[in-house]
């Protein structure tokens, strides 16, 4: 009578093989929504209209001996191993990847614990060389991916923290790199450009501007350090007075000095 309340596509493919293409475990989580089973959480998500609550998993089914039990380490009618990793609050099995549940994200994390701290501001767990040496903005793991506007805050992917304090996910960032190299949300450089400025330098010290626009200013504000300051006028870039980036914009219209009109 239970088994056929249980029944669903995804559950013979998953008892011929550990695991799914997510996670390395033993065991089927019977859905506290539906009472269906499935290997984990993102597979039921896939395939239903609806959303399994991880936390509210309360028994699970052997793959091997087909009990279904409360959820647990180990079975207990065949002693089956679930996960090398189990976590009682996500209800999280896997191999061992060094895992570890932190109370303030109220999930668990890819470790090891001790590479990481949680940000109480960011609300988020990064990596112990970034204590003290990022910018903070509060609840920036609550904020979706801006580039494929997935969720960060939960995702399997690794989040990449830029300078101005805004998150990426480390997949998206690298593929934003292709193709530019500034936050989407602030426009703030997302990696150390000094040396491509340097670069820069040389290649406007190298391009003389026509004799009509050598006295040409214009206003511009920098979105690295957000200062306003007046320049030269070049086609190649304009450089800020105060931090001395290219990562510029106009901020008024072309000045020519009095002697040159």
């Amino acid at each position: 009578m239970a088994s056929s309340t249980l029944e669903d596509g995804a559950r013979g493919q998953a008892q011929r093989r550990r695991g799914c293409e997510h996670y390395d475990r033993g065991c089927l989580l019977k859905a506290p929504c539906c009472d269906k089973l499935y290997t984990c959480r993102l597979c039921h998500d896939n395939n239903e209209d609806h959303q399994l609550d991880r936390f509210k998993v309360k028994e699970v089914q052997c793959i091997n001996c087909e009990k279904i039990q409360r959820a647990q380490q180990t079975c207990e009618e065949c002693s089956t191993l679930f996960g090398e990793y189990y976590c009682s609050v996500c209800h999280l099995f896997d191999k061992d990847k060094k895992q570890y549940h932190c109370e303030n994200c109220g999930i668990c994390r890819i470790g090891p614990k001790e590479d990481y701290f949680h940000c109480l501001k960011c609300n988020l767990c990064l990596a112990v060389n970034l204590q003290g040496k990022h910018k903070c903005i509060e609840n920036v793991s609550r904020q979706d991916c801006p580039i494929c506007l997935e969720d960060i805050h939960t995702s399997r992917i690794v989040a990449r923290v830029l300078p101005c304090g805004h998150l990426l996910h480390k997949t998206c960032y690298e593929d934003m790199l292709k193709e530019g190299y500034r936050c989407p949300l602030c426009m703030h450089s997302a990696l150390d450009m000094s040396r491509h400025w340097r670069q820069l330098d040389d290649e406007v010290a190298q391009t003389p501007m026509p004799s009509e626009y050598q006295n040409m200013t214009v206003d511009i504000l920098c979105n690295d350090c957000n200062g306003r300051s007046t320049v030269q006028f070049h086609i190649l870039g304009m450089k800020c007075n105060i931090c001395e980036s290219y990562n510029t914009t106009q901020a008024g219209r072309y000045k020519i000095s009095l002697d040159q009109q």
